[in-house]
């Protein structure tokens, strides 16, 4: 059975939100008080609405309690909405709601009212960036649950030659090497330990935030 998610808000977050889930196979309903951003929903997901997502009695008929998720995408034009929706979700019975905060004053609240998660979109996405700005080696970065991150990074010259066994980086950096890709051959291989780490690899880490970018500074 597929699964099933609301995502309520269409601005540029929540289309893409709603987008990358009907890409992978979810039943997505998509919910917007504009008749324009909802239409475009429409494209592609499996149903798109236009309402005040604040109307009890209209939320209430999307059955958030049998949906597998909930996100409340809703930005910066209306906080307080975002607050309500959020509220109301919890109140009937969704079992995971997403929610989207401007600022850690409202991700608090949103979170009172009964977010599941908060994510802030921007912040995390400017947080990821800078990493890339202050040090070219850092391909990319993405975050897995709340202080994880997957970092792709060009090794610095102190690397190349040595192997990981050698470099002993989650004793000394706190940093885990799950696959090593080799730029250009499109190629991802499991990472051996006695393998010479080569000026072409590029190192696909575990961390924790930021222990990428320190251990960059230290080398």
């Amino acid at each position: 059975m597929k699964k099933q998610a609301v995502v309520i808000g269409l601005g540029q977050f929540g289309i893409s939100v709603a987008r990358a889930l009907s890409t992978r196979g979810v039943e997505v309903l998509a919910v917007d008080n504009e008749d324009e951003r909802v239409r475009f929903a429409a494209s592609f997901a499996s149903e798109a609405a236009c309402f005040d997502a604040t109307d009890t009695d209209a939320l209430a008929r999307l059955s958030p309690s049998r949906r597998d998720v909930c996100v409340c995408a809703i930005g910066d034009e209306s906080r307080e909405a975002s607050i309500i929706c959020t509220a109301l979700l919890r109140q009937m019975g969704a079992p995971r709601i997403i929610a989207r905060s401007n600022n850690e004053l409202h991700a608090r609240i949103l979170k009172l009212v009964g977010a599941h998660q908060v994510v802030n979109p921007e912040h995390e996405f400017g947080e990821r960036f800078a990493s890339q700005i202050l040090h070219e080696a850092i391909v990319g970065e993405l975050p897995i649950g709340e202080d994880l991150f997957i970092t792709e990074f060009r090794p610095p010259p102190a690397f190349v030659g040595k192997n990981l066994s050698d470099l002993e980086l989650p004793k000394r950096h706190g940093v885990t090497v799950v696959a090593i890709r080799h730029e250009g051959k499109g190629s991802v291989l499991l990472p051996h330990p006695n393998e010479p780490i080569s000026a072409t690899d590029i190192l696909v880490v575990v961390s924790k935030q930021n222990a990428v970018a320190k251990l960059m500074e230290g080398t």
